[in-house]
């Protein structure tokens, strides 16, 4: 009975998802997908392998959750319902910031790489 109710709700979720969210936020929503499954296998890899290069899995790791983070905000700002909260920034203006702030970010991963 409450498997039923779960994939009723997982079914709900996504068809609502699929028919009400634009294209421009799933493309955002696959790439927060991909930085959260790749800082799952990198954190998996230092649990089964090791740290021996520290800095390298700290560096990875840091830029997984950063570039994470840059993406969420991303998402929140060019959302269509959250236009009024955000009414000075443009969905480019948004993505001009988020590139900004992700060459930021990779200049300071890379710099900690050393």
């Amino acid at each position: 009975m409450a498997n039923d109710s779960l994939v009723s709700v997982v079914s709900k979720f996504y068809s609502t998802y699929m028919t009400s969210t634009p294209n421009r936020l799933k493309i955002v929503d696959a790439y927060l997908l991909y930085i959260l499954l790749t800082g799952i296998i990198q954190f998996v890899y230092c649990c089964l392998v090791g740290t021996f290069p520290f800095n390298s899995f700290l560096s990875g790791f840091v830029s997984c959750v950063g570039s994470f983070v840059l993406g969420v905000c991303l998402r929140v700002q060019s959302n269509p319902e959250n236009k009024a909260d955000f009414t000075t920034i443009s969905p480019e203006r948004a993505f001009g910031d988020f590139i900004f702030a992700h060459v930021v970010l990779h200049l300071v991963v890379m710099n900690f790489i050393g």
